[in-house]
């Protein structure tokens, strides 16, 4: 295994952490202000100008779709050299996005690419690669514990030339935002059939009657607006039978193809969440005096500096071992870093955070820094493609099956 960055990767790197210094990190307070300011106006749903104005900056440089190793609508990378740029990206928790790097839409872009026909490319994938329109995944219930998702009860219905689809839905990240014009939606097509061929996926156009978002629903109180994770509800919304994703009964085929990138992608920009909030944690302890001494001359301060060091080399180290195997072996054979990495980056990334806040004392626990959202952010990803005891149970498995 050799994880030095590849010549054009650490041009790459420069390049993006320049944009990241030029316009992202000057941009945090404008970005909250924007937001305040349409909620003042009543539009707090509203896509930020700020945002869109990054955008048109960094496609007019080239840093545009740096995702997509496996198809060449995307820049030519592959995991491990994506991952260094999904890191600087990860210093500020809106940033992917202006790269047109951001979740869900990478994930349900990577899953049209795969699976997706002629006609699902040229009516949904363009526009997203394009950045014209954003895309959601509609998969977990209120209603069933859906870190099993052979519970999953809503109901893909064959009639004639169609599917109807009925079911409600809830933490779909993106719903919020009214560029969403997609979703991927997972349910039963065949209840009767073996555990895991009863599920499909199918695409759903958000403007379909019988689609509805019933509300936000807030993250420790934060409700991510523009982006949003709703709740909602789907009532016999009737879709062409074409809108079928690689065909009937093939759902789970589809996720463990979908979410082996998105996971690790989220792993990437945790890192660099948590790199930023050691950074933060340093500058503070190093301004701050209490009991006569700076913070950082604290030998409780030092020791959680050296432990944070550590934890993130470490996920690092495993995060671009996961994405060489992805690479050269593929996704399955990944499977297991995949759930180790997914496991142990949020879990860093929540005590190194942990730690800054406590370094910033009671402004740690404010809005006046970004660390409170940080952890909100890092702790929410303990859930998301699956939480952290499905990946445990899987990695004890495979690890009991090399002694069976």
């Amino acid at each position: 295994m050799d994880f030095s960055y590849s010549p054009r990767t650490q041009e790459l790197q420069a390049r993006v952490a320049r944009f990241m210094d030029e316009h992202v990190f000057p941009a945090e307070a404008a970005f909250n202000a924007e937001i305040e300011a349409n909620t003042r106006a009543g539009k707090r749903w509203t896509p930020l100008q700020l945002i869109e104005g990054l955008k048109t900056k960094a496609r007019a440089q080239g840093l545009w779709n740096l995702f997509l190793p496996e198809s060449e609508l995307g820049a030519g990378l592959t995991n491990q050299e994506y991952a260094p740029l999904a890191e600087l990206m990860g210093r500020v928790p809106w940033a992917s996005e202006v790269f047109n790097c951001s979740a869900p839409d990478t994930g349900n872009m990577e899953t049209i690419v795969r699976y997706g026909t002629a006609e699902h490319k040229k009516r949904w994938l363009e526009p997203l690669l394009d950045g014209k329109i954003r895309s959601a995944f509609a998969m977990t219930e209120p209603d069933v514990a859906s870190s099993d998702a052979t519970n999953i009860e809503s109901s893909i219905r064959r009639d004639g030339d169609e599917y109807v689809i009925n079911g409600r839905k809830w933490w779909i990240s993106g719903a919020g935002d009214p560029r969403c014009a997609v979703y991927i939606f997972m349910g039963k097509t065949d209840p009767e059939a073996p555990r895991h061929s009863q599920q499909s996926m199918i695409l759903v156009p958000a403007d379909a009657p019988g689609v509805k978002v019933v509300r936000p629903l807030p993250v420790f109180g934060y409700d991510d607006a523009p982006h949003g994770h709703c709740e909602m509800t789907f009532t016999d919304v009737r879709v062409p039978a074409s809108s079928i994703l690689l065909g009937e009964g093939r759902g789970f085929e589809i996720a463990q193809g979908r979410l082996g990138p998105g996971r690790i992608h989220h792993c990437m920009r945790l890192i660099g969440l948590a790199e930023r909030a050691l950074e933060l944690m340093c500058r503070r302890a190093s301004s701050r005096v209490a009991f006569g001494r700076k913070i950082a001359d604290q030998g409780v301060t030092r020791e959680r500096i050296a432990e944070a060091r550590c934890k993130i080399e470490q996920a690092r180290l495993l995060t671009l071992k996961a994405a060489w195997m992805m690479d050269v072996a593929g996704n399955k054979t990944a499977k297991g870093e995949i759930a180790m990495i997914k496991v142990v980056a949020p879990s860093m990334a929540c005590q190194v955070i942990d730690w800054a806040m406590q370094v910033h004392g009671g402004g740690g626990m404010s809005d006046d820094f970004p660390l409170a959202y940080f952890y909100t952010a890092a702790r929410t990803l303990r859930f998301a493609d699956g939480p952290d005891e499905v990946h445990r149970n899987a990695i004890a498995k495979m690890e009991l099956g090399r002694y069976s």
